[in-house]
């Protein structure tokens, strides 16, 4: 497909793409988002001008939420966003903080470093304190080029990425990097705060300690997992806070499904055997009803109320257009019944096009 015949495409269904408020904000984030991992070069380099027209085949679909955080390739996934949306109006910009990027000299190719092939000569250095936070904030003012950021979430924190010393950090965030996130949201700096993470148990502490506006939670609420189902999806409810979902593919296998014959990936790892033949599953009812299984994973999520927008990564613009499509895919609710009868879906998981379970 030419560029022009792809962004004509797009741009054919740009109405489509609806818009929820986030919470106790004037903000309206696309329901599809655009998660930037992979302009981060994670896994693979891919240069501006493909990076660049992703990010531009995406504003000019009707995407306005763009998701980025100073670890997404050192400091090269801001870049290449600032690039594209600087003396732009119309979007809401979210990144992270908890992570400072230290100058590394050493640093001289795109080599793969933690699964970023990344030439940015800098190393991340975990610092979630006052003066940590605000430094953050203003060094990501400077790489996008930007003078204002709406969101700052606070990233991978949770013992799933510290181990051992997650109570370290947890400390150090409550002792001053939440009271410095505040102080930005009052001031209007920023228009909301939040979390960005991989695990459930996290949210719910932090959510004892902080008043936040949203948690962007990544592969856990999925075709393949609801068990935020149980305590997080009401906390938020009672707390008024709302839930953006990354990961819908789950690291690409709700994506590539189990026939391409590729690596199965789940979770940034191999795909466990109980995984795979789950996905099998899931390929048989696509079949049956004729339903994309990735227009599947990325709508099921958007059918809970407390969900505003999804965000998968997205790379270029052809997968940006393919993405546009399977949104609006149409999908029939007997699909939905059908997995949930199989129990493939828990029985009190929202679905899309049909009333949420009492």
């Amino acid at each position: 497909m030419s560029v022009i015949t792809d962004i004509e495409s797009i741009m054919s269904t740009t109405q489509r793409i609806r818009t929820r408020r986030l919470g106790r904000t004037n903000l309206d984030l696309s329901e599809l988002g655009f998660g930037t991992v992979p302009v981060g070069n994670m896994y693979q380099p891919i240069d501006d001008t493909q990076a660049h027209g992703a990010l531009q085949a995406a504003f000019d679909a009707g995407i306005n939420f763009f998701d980025t955080a100073p670890f997404y390739g050192y400091g090269l996934s801001e870049r290449r966003v600032g690039d594209i949306l600087r003396g732009r109006s119309g979007f809401i910009l979210s990144t992270k903080v908890g992570r400072l990027l230290d100058p590394a000299p050493q640093i001289k190719d795109a080599s793969d470093r933690r699964g970023f092939c990344s030439s940015f000569p800098f190393e991340p250095r975990f610092d979630y304190s006052y003066e940590g936070v605000m430094r953050s904030y203003e060094d990501s003012l400077q790489r996008l080029g930007l003078a204002h950021i709406d969101i700052l979430l606070i990233h991978d924190i949770g013992a799933l990425t510290h181990g051992d010393r997650h109570r370290e950090m947890f400390e150090q965030l409550t002792g001053g990097g939440l009271r410095a996130l505040e102080e930005l949201r009052s001031a209007g700096d920023i228009t909301a705060i939040g979390v960005g993470v991989n695990e459930v148990a996290v949210c719910l502490e932090l959510m004892r300690c902080a008043r936040l506006d949203l948690i962007l939670l990544a592969g856990r609420y999925t075709l393949l997992e609801q068990a935020p189902l149980d305590e997080f999806f009401p906390l938020c409810r009672q707390d008024g806070v709302q839930v953006i979902v990354g990961g819908p593919y789950n690291s690409g296998i709700l994506a590539t499904g189990t026939r391409a014959g590729a690596s199965l990936h789940y979770n940034y790892a191999a795909a466990p055997q109980e995984i795979a033949a789950r996905v099998r599953e899931l390929e048989g009812f696509c079949d049956r009803h004729n339903v994309p299984l990735p227009a599947a994973a990325l709508q099921f999520p958007l059918a809970h109320p407390q969900v505003v927008s999804v965000i998968p990564g997205l790379e270029s613009s052809d997968r940006v257009a393919e993405t546009v499509r399977l949104y609006n895919t149409r999908i029939p609710p007997e699909f939905w019944d059908a997995l949930r009868s199989a129990g493939l879906l828990r029985a009190d998981a929202p679905l899309p096009g049909t009333p949420a379970p009492a």
